[in-house]
């Protein structure tokens, strides 16, 4: 349509704002062209359905598909049910297990309405689809053909691969095949721009060839900064246990972040929030808590997060503490492990030999102890479990 304009900003001012916070963009140039087209752009980002909630790590790259969004570009969400069968090797120092197709569907049921604390939902804004409606199609000779587009050197230049092929860890054949059905997808969806955080490099620009050799305009790889997890070392991860999701209750999400460390909240701020910490860091991260408790839930959820947890842990004040029943004679592990707040046991020994428990303000140190509980004793695990005990 002559005149068409779907931006009321220009396409320079597009790129400096779409560029701002991205680690790589491939590249800036192409970006630019493709703006000055003023056409709606198709912006790709893919997630694999290995666990049943998306998290903050996500949100990184689904903020920047909402800036497109926002811009009047539409965002191309794909679920990747059929990649998922194989499983992303990215970082893996070994074959990750594959899941079967049941436990897809069960995971990839929630991401829709989690993707929309974020995503403009909108038809025209938003399109969604699983991989499998173009990959579960191919046959056996269209795979050959695929694989026929990328020699094993290209693919040994990954990092993963080259580590494991030197280190002598087994490879197997099916996970060659993951970042051509990751650059398939973007065959197939005619992507303009593919967003990925920046261990999604390699599998990227495996989509620019492909669409280079299929004929199409390759695509724009925009690589966002890695959100370190609750732990601060690893990458936020379903796999791991150190993230927050995007689903958690307001007390899990404003208790989980108060416990990362001062240096990594720095980079939340800028990645989560576009924002830098001011003031005491005590308050500072209360704020980012409270504001991202806001996010999800609203604003009045985050400032009753904010006030529960100064109740609790600020003013010593536990009337709000939640009442945990147990029994009368109880193992100290087995105690705190009915909080329901830790991944296991051994995590819990480590706690206990670290001073990190304590009943009535008295530190539990012997992971053998066997306790007599009396009710109303108040139990502290870590920096964020506080619960008032109770016997049944």
């Amino acid at each position: 349509m002559s005149g068409f304009c779907f931006s009321v900003k220009s396409p320079a001012e597009q790129l400096e704002l779409l560029v701002t916070g991205c680690e790589t963009v491939v590249t800036r140039e192409e970006l630019l062209k493709k703006l000055e087209k003023n056409r709606p752009l198709r912006i790709k980002l893919g997630a694999d359905p290995t666990a049943p909630d998306l998290h903050l790590g996500h949100s990184v790259v689904l903020r920047k598909m909402r800036q497109f969004q926002d811009l009047g570009h539409k965002a191309i969400f794909i679920i990747g049910d059929y990649t998922t069968l194989i499983g992303d090797p990215t970082g893996q120092n070994k074959t990750r297990p594959m899941l079967n197709a049941e436990q897809i569907k069960q995971n990839a049921t929630t991401y829709f309405q989690q993707a929309g604390k974020i995503l403009d939902m909108s038809p025209d804004k938003l399109e969604i689809h699983y991989n499998s409606e173009w990959l579960a199609t191919m046959s056996f000779a269209d795979v050959i053909r695929l694989a026929s587009q990328m020699s094993v050197a290209r693919m040994l230049e990954r990092d993963t691969f080259e580590k494991r092929y030197k280190a002598g860890e087994p490879i197997s054949v099916h996970e060659f095949l993951y970042p051509l059905m990751q650059g398939h997808d973007s065959v197939c969806i005619k992507a303009d721009v593919e967003l990925g955080g920046s261990d999604q490099l390699f599998n990227n620009l495996v989509g620019r060839d492909l669409q280079r050799d299929a004929g199409q305009e390759p695509q724009c790889v925009m690589i966002l900064p890695i959100l370190e997890g609750l732990d601060g070392v690893e990458k936020m991860s379903k796999s791991k246990g150190n993230y927050i999701g995007l689903s958690d209750n307001p007390t899990d999400i404003f208790g989980k972040t108060m416990s990362i460390s001062d240096a990594l909240m720095e980079k939340w701020y800028r990645l989560l929030l576009n924002a830098q910490p001011t003031g005491h860091p005590m308050d500072a991260k209360k704020t980012l808590a409270q504001k991202l408790v806001a996010q999800y839930h609203g604003e009045a959820a985050g400032a009753q997060s904010r006030e529960e947890f100064e109740k609790r842990f600020s003013k010593q004040d536990y009337s709000a503490a939640e009442t945990l029943a147990v029994p009368a004679e109880v193992w100290i592990v087995e105690l705190v492990e009915k909080t329901g707040k830790f991944k296991s046991r051994g995590d819990i020994r480590r706690l206990i030999q670290q001073g990190g428990v304590t009943i009535d303000g008295q530190k539990i140190t012997d992971d053998k102890a066997k306790l007599t509980v009396n009710p109303g004793q108040i139990l502290k695990a870590g920096k964020l479990v506080v619960v008032k005990l109770s016997c049944v």
